[in-house]
């Protein structure tokens, strides 16, 4: 365990946590980056929503760019999972299998978990790199134009992913994951205004069947271009939660308009706070954590001299 205490550790190397990175290691400031190496951009086979890259860009390739910009300016992400963390004296102690790693400040951007459909994880992740299973409306909904779409939710979250998706295509199937819908009257009145097929379930495991997603109903085997799961997300702020930190009910971070959580600090950025999850916004956020840990830092510095 090193004696002298590092500025900032950041747990998570998405494109929040290296966004962080590259700004605070501009900042001549003593970081280290600890990764668990389950980022959801690296799910993502191709995205064409992302600024900058004209053809789009697969998510892994971007994050190894990321880590070659981090890497210019010295910073190694280390692999690893950070089991506890604590806070004593001003300062944070975070607990790997093999080591201690002490820190002024931490930045968290740990993202969520995707809850996926039922279906064999490797017949998941040939449908996702087809396109044949997706993740976000917001990015990939251009792609599925006037395609055939199936939502697999119910209750609001699922309503209103499939009432998004219809903006795309007059074919949309919302199909309940477990038994019989849970909408209120004027969400189901809502999608049988829009054309929206409500099948009720429950949905058996998917399989890919040619260039189509079959998903098994007490209806029938029906098949669709592409299957959009609304099945919600774990979010990854227990760390923070330990510590005392507010979080809204589901999990997500509650900051301020400075990425402050409500541990001095502790700071969030990314998927992990309640907002957009986009890759864009979550690099926003970093870079907003990131000048606020600079500038907290240095104000902690004035004040010692």
């Amino acid at each position: 365990m090193d004696d002298h205490p590092l500025d900032c550790l950041i747990i998570g190397a998405g494109p929040a946590g290296l966004t962080a990175a590259i700004y605070l290691a501009r900042f001549h400031l003593r970081i280290r980056i600890v990764d668990a190496g389950r980022s959801r951009a690296a799910m993502i086979p191709h995205t064409r929503n992302h600024a900058g890259y004209p053809g789009g860009i697969a998510g892994k390739d971007l994050l190894a760019r990321m880590r070659e910009q981090v890497g210019e300016l010295g910073i190694e992400v280390i692999e690893g999972l950070v089991e506890t963390i604590g806070k004593a004296d001003g300062i944070f102690t975070a607990q790997l299998p093999d080591q201690q790693v002490r820190a002024r400040t931490v930045l968290l951007a740990t993202g969520v978990v995707n809850n996926a459909p039922p279906m064999a994880p490797e017949i998941h992740d040939a449908a996702l790199a087809r396109g044949l299973l997706r993740y976000c409306p917001i990015c990939d909904g251009f792609e599925v134009t006037d395609k055939r779409i199936a939502v697999i939710g119910t209750e609001t979250h699922g309503q209103n992913e499939a009432v998004f998706l219809r903006t795309y295509s007059k074919d949309v199937t919302l199909i309940a994951p477990n038994a019989e819908h849970v909408l209120a009257p004027e969400e189901r009145s809502r999608l049988e205004e829009l054309g929206v097929r409500i099948i009720d379930g429950p949905c058996r495991s998917l399989r890919i069947d040619g260039d189509q997603i079959l998903i098994p109903t007490p209806a029938g085997d029906l098949s669709f271009d592409t299957a959009y799961p609304a099945l919600g997300s774990v979010i990854r702020s227990e760390l923070a939660i330990s510590l005392g930190a507010e979080a809204t009910a589901d999990g997500c971070m509650t900051v301020d308009d400075h990425q402050r959580t409500t541990i001095p600090g502790l700071y969030a950025a990314g998927d992990v706070v309640k907002g957009l999850d986009q890759i864009s916004h979550a690099m926003g956020e970093a870079g907003v954590a990131a000048t606020t840990i600079r500038n907290d830092l240095a104000k902690e510095m004035t004040l010692a001299r």
